[in-house]
């Protein structure tokens, strides 16, 4: 096994920041005495190629610079992979994206030096992952929050903002409640059938999702259960109101919001016609009806 890191870089990431930061990255890192290589994603989800290949090759210490949406491809590719297990792999982050969510759970700072300061250091926790199964027996792993209907929606409209930087959540967010109708789910969990109207559901391991809001209540990153929030039939009114809950956590308080914690949950639309958008860590998954589960301790990350 190499003792050394193996680097992957989406030099898209954060409208391009990544690659113009490049040098200063590789600098810190030398200078801090980390001995690594790397590779520059060329196309979607080329992060789980180069892990299988970087795992292949020895390499059990992963960094991932980017944002979410990197961090996202290179745990699939972690979780995917058959030739180690899982929780034998270090990663890290240096955040360099638009959203950076995952790292505000841990307090991970997004300046370079002091990013990579925490993985000089190798400090791990043993995370849990997340597990959806979407129609077609898709199979897709979260790190962070995932969710079916508004925010999935959300998610779908962002890809066109995202040059607006970390002000397009709140741009998406905001187009979203002019136009989203909500769904109506039948959702299966901790043995009780739940059927409602729903703006969304978010089932999560971490704190933070869409540009910093909170959607999930009491989390332990490594409880192995699921945080699970059902935004009722929420108005356009209700949440402008509420905006700045929408940041704080207490929009969880709200009546027309209920939490669960599970180690897994079915949600399906009552109607077969529609077809809600599902997103995990920021990135537009599928549609329809979604499987959710968790493994326990599958990673360990590196953190502060």
């Amino acid at each position: 096994m190499k003792t050394d890191w193996f680097l992957i870089m989406n030099p898209t990431s954060g409208n391009g920041k990544s690659k113009k930061i490049w040098r200063e990255i590789s600098d810190e890192l030398k200078k801090q005495h980390i001995s690594f290589s790397f590779a520059f994603t060329d196309y979607s989800k080329h992060e789980e190629e180069l892990v299988e290949t970087a795992i292949k090759n020895g390499f059990t210490k992963i960094i991932s610079v980017g944002g979410d949406g990197t961090l996202h491809h290179v745990v699939n590719g972690i979780m995917k992979q058959k030739l180690v297990e899982t929780n034998t792999i270090q990663l890290a982050v240096i955040p360099i994206g638009t959203g950076n969510d995952w790292v505000k759970t841990y307090n991970i700072n997004a300046k370079i030096e002091n990013s990579i300061a925490i993985i000089s250091k190798e400090k791990t926790i043993l995370q849990d992952i997340g597990k959806l199964e979407t129609e077609n027996n898709m199979i897709t792993y979260f790190t962070n929050v995932a969710g079916i209907g508004y925010d999935g929606y959300v998610v779908n409209k962002l890809k066109n903002l995202k040059r607006f930087g970390g002000i397009a959540y709140l741009l998406s967010g905001l187009y979203g409640l002019l136009l989203y109708k909500p769904v109506d789910f039948t959702i299966k969990i901790n043995e009780k059938k739940i059927q409602e109207k729903c703006l969304m559901v978010v089932f999560g391991i971490c704190k933070f999702s869409g540009g910093g809001m909170q959607f999930t209540k009491d989390i332990d990153t490594s409880d192995g259960l699921l945080d699970v929030t059902i935004a009722k039939n929420l108005t356009l009114l209700d949440m402008i109101f509420n905006l700045p809950k929408l940041y704080n956590g207490k929009i969880l308080y709200h009546k027309k919001v209920e939490t669960y914690k599970t180690n897994s949950l079915k949600i399906i639309p009552i109607s077969k016609s529609e077809k809600p958008f599902i997103q995990a860590d920021g990135e537009l998954i599928n549609t329809g009806a979604v499987s959710v589960s968790i493994i326990e301790t599958a990673i360990q990350f590196v953190i502060p």
